[in-house]
């Protein structure tokens, strides 16, 4: 399947020349997986919260992305995308085998957008961090899926449009919704807990 090729400096190289290298030299490819492992990881494993699976599932997207990579077309995208694309069925395809609910745990990019460093803000920070993540939690998954991709992963709508299999105007309105509904939730004051109310006094024995 793959022709051996004088030596190159693959790391200096675009994603679009290592893709076309990557068609006969297997070497070209592992610079593709190098460059772009870990956020598939990352990103697998907060939409499984199971580093086993997340482990499994990341090489099966590598083992499927260069099983394919002769038939990869640019769609004027970066390549990574793609990768996204593949790593997106692969996990829809784990929940709905383990028949489990689709949650992102994005606790860690709401702890760093909360952080503060001053002690006296440290326990407000924390009541807002919890208001957040429990409004995030009860979002869609494709909403927090969303999320994940434009404020972790920094992606494009044009980019989370071509992983989730959607337009960008659509992935454009689905993210206004997205901003609204954690906005009216977010604004929602937060229930207060009853004050118990004070035991009547035992009458004293004479």
């Amino acid at each position: 399947m793959f022709k051996r090729k004088q030596p190159q400096n693959y790391k200096d190289l675009a994603d679009t020349d290592l893709v076309e290298l990557s068609k006969q030299d297997q070497e070209a490819f592992g610079a593709l997986y190098e460059r772009y492992v870990k956020k598939i990881y990352s990103y697998i494993y907060y939409r499984t919260s199971n580093s086993h699976d997340a482990e499994d599932l990341t090489s099966r997207v590598f083992f499927r992305a260069m099983s394919h990579i002769e038939h990869y077309v640019d769609k004027g995208l970066p390549f990574q995308a793609w990768l996204y694309r593949i790593a997106h069925n692969l996990v829809a395809n784990w929940h709905r085998d383990k028949g489990r609910r689709k949650i992102i745990p994005l606790d860690e990019f709401v702890a760093s957008g909360l952080k503060s460093d001053a002690p006296e803000d440290e326990t407000e920070a924390d009541e807002e961090r919890e208001h957040l993540l429990k409004a995030i939690r009860n979002l869609p998954t494709d909403r927090q899926q969303l999320l994940y991709l434009k404020f972790v992963d920094h992606k494009s709508n044009a980019e989370i449009g071509e992983i989730l299999g959607r337009s960008e105007g659509a992935i454009k309105s689905l993210y206004h919704r997205t901003l609204t509904a954690l906005r009216d939730e977010l604004e929602q004051p937060t229930k207060v807990e009853a004050e118990p109310l004070p035991r009547k006094r035992r009458k004293l024995l004479p």
